[in-house]
């Protein structure tokens, strides 16, 4: 596939929109191509951690905003977390009306910038979308997530992030557990109505999962950062490397502490292994720890970082999620010579965006479909030296609605390795659980809530990750605004 630069990218646009009338039918708008979105050329970006998506130019941004049919009944807003006004927002980018357009985005949603880059609107938004169904694909469906980025980054590159009002202090302390997306929603809802907030993040930099799991290639940090910055200037106070559960117990927090409500956004950041031989070997790490040490502690940046971390030169990722491509696509720019994803399913099930697996590709990972490790090998010091693989067809579907993998008897093969990474999932941290008596959790370590985000004691909220198990930077918001709502209804009246 041929690379477009960004200037080749907006002169298409520019065509597209010479060729368009001031009154556009719906079949005129589906006619105008989806536009590509400018990324940085493949065989650059391999040795660079700059943010591979470019973003569109305004030309792309107006002829990919004429393409939305402004549907009536806007199943685009049913299919989003948070219900943004999606033909509203694009029906300004379309009328050159970008401050209108982002102004109508955040009534709803505090992360724009973050959700526009890393939220799968292909399974959320855009997959209810009318153009994409009558085109018979949700790859030509309006890209909305694109849209919300680019007015995003035009409000923060003409400097025009204006901080919310807040209304007159009302005496009542909330603190916000864990600076996640969910923790970040609830506080900025809870601050806009006068309560004085404090959020506890075990780090020592806020940002949760967008921080140390999701590399600057994906989001860069610095967009992080501007919301935290937001927040303290709210009159939002952060308290880093407080550990929760350690530092102070969370009982300690409502009855020694002043504190009239907590929210426990704390993630799904303890990893899962798969159980197999030779995992505690010298070069097997979780991907929470090799994108930890790369993307919060900057590993790559040899000359000004002194983190260790492994020069792998074949490495072996093992799952097919987000996390599994970001690890992978960490591996290349950190060196590897020869980097393979292995997952027992084919590329169809793989849970990743489709343009991650696609960046990856095009990165040179090398990909085996139908394959999962049985053992990892091992030299005689008990470093990682290989990994030994069964081959797998698909039977019947299993619970997530996927064909099931079934091993191919006598199909054992190697591959040569040094490093292998497991990325197969996460489940809650227990530390709070195990720390905070009378606190309901499911079978699987997350919290039990209700609708409203109320944990099992009162005075006690829960979302994200915490409670859906690893999931979205959008649902974690949309959790953490019912729980918030929840919360400012609760402390008014107490």
């Amino acid at each position: 596939m041929t690379h477009l630069s960004p200037e080749q990218l907006a002169q298409a646009a520019i065509r597209t929109l010479e060729k368009t009338s001031e009154t556009l039918t719906p079949k005129e708008r589906m006619a105008i191509p989806a536009q590509e979105m400018p990324t940085q050329d493949p065989a650059e970006r391999r040795s660079n951690m700059n943010e591979v998506a470019l973003g569109y130019s305004p030309e792309q941004a107006r002829a990919e905003a004429l393409r939305c049919l402004q549907c009536k009944t806007a199943p685009c807003i049913a299919g989003c977390p948070v219900g943004i006004d999606i033909p509203g927002f694009i029906q300004a980018i379309a009328d050159g009306d970008n401050k209108k357009a982002i102004d109508i985005i955040k009534i709803d949603s505090l992360l724009p910038a973050v959700c526009g880059r890393v939220c799968p609107q292909e399974t959320q938004c855009q997959a209810p979308c009318t153009v994409g169904k009558v085109l018979k694909s949700v790859d030509k469906a309006v890209n909305i997530g694109r849209l919300e980025r680019y007015v995003a980054d035009w409000e923060r590159e003409n400097r025009l992030i204006e901080i919310p009002a807040i209304k007159p202090d009302t005496g009542k302390k909330v603190g916000i557990i864990g600076t996640g997306p969910a923790g970040l929603t609830v506080a900025a809802d809870i601050r806009r109505e006068g309560h004085d907030v404090t959020l506890f993040e075990a780090f020592h930099k806020p940002g949760g999962v967008m921080v140390y799991g999701i590399p600057e290639f994906r989001l860069p940090k610095a967009i992080v950062q501007q919301e935290i910055d937001a927040l303290t200037a709210m009159g939002c106070e952060l308290k880093t490397n407080f550990v929760i559960g350690r530092t102070r117990k969370i009982q300690d927090l409502l009855d020694e502490d002043g504190f009239d409500a907590l929210f426990i956004g704390t993630g799904a950041g303890l990893p899962r292994f798969m159980n197999i031989e030779g995992e505690n070997l010298v070069g097997v790490y979780s991907a929470n720890e090799y994108l930890t040490r790369s993307n919060l502690m900057r590993a790559y940046d040899k000359q000004r970082a002194d983190t260790p971390i492994f020069d792998s030169e074949k490495v072996a990722v093992l799952g097919g999620g987000n996390v599994a491509m970001d690890a992978a696509r960490t591996a290349v720019r950190l060196g590897a010579k020869e980097v393979h994803l292995i997952y027992r399913r084919t590329e169809v099930e793989m849970p990743a965006r489709v343009e991650e697996v696609h960046h990856a590709k095009e990165e040179g990972v090398i990909f085996h479909m139908l394959e999962n490790p049985k053992r990892i090998l091992s030299d005689e010091k008990g470093w990682v030296n290989g990994i030994e693989c069964l081959r797998y067809e698909l039977g019947e579907p299993d619970d997530s609605g996927r064909r099931r993998p079934i091993a191919i008897e006598g199909s054992e093969f190697e591959i040569d390795l040094d490093t292998v990474i497991v990325a197969i999932g996460n489940d809650s941290n227990p530390l709070i659980r195990q720390t905070t008596p009378g606190l309901e959790t499911n079978k699987w370590g997350n919290i039990v809530a209700d609708e409203n985000g109320k944990s099992s004691i009162d005075r006690i909220y829960a979302g994200g990750d915490i409670v859906l198990g690893a999931a979205t930077v959008i649902l974690a918001m949309g959790e953490g605004r019912k729980a918030a709502a929840a919360m400012n209804e609760m402390l008014a009246n107490i």
